[in-house]
């Protein structure tokens, strides 16, 4: 009797060894799966960059929308409400969850009037701030919002009318 119970307390040891073998082989295998490739980061202009009416006053200073979409002036500008809207630039960002995006603002331009003169336009900080990480799956998008400040001089160097131009930022992706 002896013998057959040392016979099958062996062979549970025998069985528990390969079992716990068995077991840490399969805790120990590591799955691999490839990455999505890298989505190249798709821009869309949503809205323009707008500083409504102002008026420029004797001696001009500088209007400012900054990325929460509100409107500031130094100097003798004096933002007007008369119906023309003023608003941040919104871009539609559709990259891949984990990439991080940065931009980089190109240099000041000038905006020529309608009526004459220019106007210096200086790209602001954006929302969210540089650089941030995209956190939604395509197609789903990501907004991002930049403001700017437009260097205003006085009536002569900047008679009334429309000042139009554009504006270079580039986006990195990394």
């Amino acid at each position: 009797m002896k013998f057959l119970i040392n016979r099958y307390y062996s062979l549970y040891r025998f069985l528990l060894v390969v079992l716990s073998f068995v077991f840490l082989c399969v805790l120990s295998t590591e799955g691999f799966a490839q990455e999505p490739p890298p989505r190249p980061v798709e821009v869309t202009v949503n809205q323009n960059l707008g500083f409504g009416a102002f008026s420029h006053g004797a001696s001009g200073g500088t209007i400012t929308i900054g990325t929460s979409g509100v409107r500031s002036s130094t100097g003798t500008v004096i933002p007007l409400n008369l119906g023309y809207s003023f608003s941040t630039a919104i871009y539609k960002l559709i990259a891949n969850p984990g990439t991080v995006i940065s931009i980089l603002n190109g240099p000041d331009v000038s905006l020529p009037g309608s009526n004459g003169g220019s106007m210096s336009l200086h790209i602001g900080a954006s929302d969210p701030a540089t650089p941030f990480v995209i956190t939604t799956d395509p197609p789903a998008f990501t907004l991002m919002q930049v403001g700017g400040t437009l260097t205003v001089g006085n009536t002569a160097a900047n008679p009334p009318g429309n000042y139009n131009g554009t504006f270079n930022i580039t986006f990195i992706q990394e």
